[in-house]
């Protein structure tokens, strides 16, 4: 006889779609919830002077340390502090310059109550990120962000899990909102990940470009044997032209040779063998704009210039390098 009872898999899926969907109802009802609280922490964090300590326990622990690594790496110093070791000794951790932001399903997590008596006491700014707003920790903080009434996703509603989600949601949406609000750039996001693949991509022409001696670069009157030369201890296939005020006023390729291939050649001046007008690019460009450039233009080198003025070169092998390709 055939059984209609689903297979496990299918409970698996069953009972995962329904841990997703009430999660995602809690962040759609989180969201909707925001209000003139959210713009006042948020005015609270982008006014610390010192670092923002973000605390919790248990689950709420781990959601806080999660946080405060998104918060350091978007701009804003941070640092978690456990609750039970700030009641022996880690208070100390905790300047009058800092904000402290806990996070605390119940509001009533006893580890927290040395930790909240401590910035009482010294006027330090507390921000509450709880579900109850009855509680010790919404009624003590300066400010309260207040979860909506969701269930656990755990079928006994004890596991911290949608409670959780919401936590960390929020305080993904309080780092994101700051560096926006300051004006955060992939440049100071690159100082914060210079590894990995994250800093690869954000990698910039200066941190790749050759520079001072291995610049190969030659007056305009420079006879092209003196270029041939320089071309050939460079290496880079090319000689940048500069004019009387170190302008780059041409370039000479290996394609340049070929065309003007005659007897007289040796003897001519760079100048009526450069192109002119060269494609360059700015130093603070990502090292992707130049693998862009090249290709598009069909070339392997670029002169990186400020002001017409020649400070680099960058190789298309030197990007290849750098893996970002």
């Amino acid at each position: 006889m055939t059984s209609s009872a689903p297979t496990s898999t299918e409970s698996g899926r069953t009972s995962a779609a329904r841990v997703l969907r009430l999660e995602a109802d809690a962040l759609l009802r989180l969201a909707d919830t925001l209000g003139d609280t959210f713009e006042k922490a948020l005015t609270c964090l982008a006014a610390v002077q010192g670092r923002v300590v973000v605390t919790g326990m248990g689950k709420s622990g781990h959601i806080a340390k999660k946080i405060t690594a998104t918060f350091a790496s978007t701009g804003t110093p941070s640092q978690f502090v456990h609750p039970g070791e700030a009641s022996h000794g880690d208070l100390g951790m905790i300047a009058r310059n800092d904000v402290v932001l806990a996070l605390s399903n119940s509001g009533e997590t006893s580890e927290l109550a040395d930790l909240i008596a401590y910035t009482r006491r010294f006027g330090i700014p507390l921000i509450a990120v709880t579900r109850n707003a009855a509680s010790t920790l919404a009624e003590q903080a300066d400010i309260l962000l207040q979860l909506p009434s969701a269930p656990e996703a755990c079928p006994l509603g004890l596991a911290p899990t949608t409670s959780t989600t919401m936590m960390l949601a929020l305080g993904d949406a309080l780092a994101v909102a700051l560096y926006e609000r300051r004006g955060f750039s992939a440049t100071d996001f690159y100082v914060f990940h210079p590894g990995g693949q994250l800093g690869r991509q954000l990698l910039r022409v200066c941190d790749v470009m050759h520079k001072g001696g291995e610049l190969p670069v030659a007056p305009l009157l420079t006879p092209m044997a003196n270029v041939i030369l320089t071309m050939t201890r460079g290496r880079f296939g090319c000689v940048g032209i500069v004019d009387d005020q170190g302008l780059l006023a041409g370039i000479i390729t290996d394609g340049d040779l070929r065309r003007h291939m005659n007897p007289e050649l040796l003897a001519a001046a760079a100048e009526t063998v450069m192109t002119r007008k060269p494609k360059t690019i700015r130093p603070g460009a990502l090292v992707a704009e130049a693998i862009g450039q090249m290709n598009t233009l069909c070339i392997t080198s670029l002169f990186v210039t400020e002001d017409d003025q020649p400070i680099g070169i960058i190789h298309i092998h030197d990007c290849l390098r750098t893996g970002v390709a």
